[in-house]
């Protein structure tokens, strides 16, 4: 099933000992970008969270949000540096000697010097949250999918009716190619006979002149391959996802049949399908670019 590379996906699971949001945001991006934001205790998971996010999506630039909140009591406990403490009471003694100053220090200055009092977290079990984490990045993943596979379907069948309308500016093209040259060697046998008058025309030099000039603007090849590119692209469409950038080179070799054919044309007509043709593909082009 195609995808669009544009998508939105959020879970979010609530126990008595923790809270987990994850949230997936992405645009178009011609490779994968996972830009993870996430608080820094789980920073230790961030390989695992890719691989697991690899699995699910392969190209956009992807902005991930993960919240976590721990509901555990006595996670936190206050630890008491001795050793530190008893180095400034060291030093401190030390001025009073050096300086001939009043000690006058107590117990509550004491305690408000740098890491005499710290905060440490508890360890946490790795392997739970990491269990926790991943069942709600699965779930996010998954909504995340379902709303790009949901813009693939409009992407898809938007693409396979502008296809419709290539295909059929491509015949217009083949039908009038044959009245192309019908014209010129109306157009060539009058203006032979303008200029020699009565005199006899060799219709073997006319058919010549004409095989040339037929010869010159035929876009045979050119049709038939873009013929074939609308037919291979439809099948993709149909058929196949994880596909934008093998399409994005399809859409730009029909651009340069489309540009042959103009090039080589001096038909008023052909030329104006032909400036249509290489329009459609460019309005195509455009919308290949939001596929994954």
């Amino acid at each position: 099933m195609i995808k669009s590379m544009t998508g939105f996906g959020r879970a979010e699971k609530v126990t008595d000992v923790r809270k987990i949001t994850v949230e997936l945001k992405s645009v178009n991006h011609r490779y994968l970008d996972l830009n993870i934001k996430m608080p820094k205790k789980l920073g230790l998971f961030e390989g695992n969270i890719r691989n697991l996010m690899k699995t699910y999506i392969q190209r956009g630039k992807v902005d991930v949000f993960i919240t976590y909140e721990d509901y555990t009591p006595d996670r936190v406990s206050l630890k008491y540096n001795r050793e530190l403490a008893g180095e400034y009471l060291n030093y401190l003694k030390q001025m009073q000697e050096d300086f001939g100053l009043e000690m006058d220090i107590r117990v509550s200055t004491l305690s408000r010097y740098p890491e005499i009092f710290s905060m440490e977290e508890q360890g946490m079990d790795e392997d739970e949250i990491w269990s926790g984490l991943e069942e709600v990045i699965r779930e996010a993943c998954v909504k995340f999918v379902e709303t790009r596979e949901r813009e693939g379907e409009n992407l898809k069948i938007d693409l396979l009716e502008k296809l419709a309308g290539l295909d059929e500016k491509v015949t217009l093209v083949q039908e009038r190619s044959p009245e192309v040259v019908r014209i010129y060697r109306e157009k060539l046998e009058a203006k032979v006979h303008e200029l020699l008058e009565n005199t006899q025309i060799d219709d073997n030099r006319i058919a010549a002149e004409v095989v040339l000039f037929a010869d010159k603007i035929c876009n045979d090849e050119e049709t038939v391959r873009l013929k074939s590119h609308i037919t291979g692209m439809a099948k993709i469409l149909r058929e196949s996802e994880g596909v934008g950038r093998k399409l994005d080179f399809m859409a730009q070799e029909m651009n340069r049949e489309a540009n042959t054919i103009l090039s080589k044309s001096n038909d008023l007509e052909v030329s104006n399908i032909a400036i249509e043709l290489k329009t459609e593909i460019e309005k195509i082009r455009e919308q290949i670019q939001n596929i994954e």
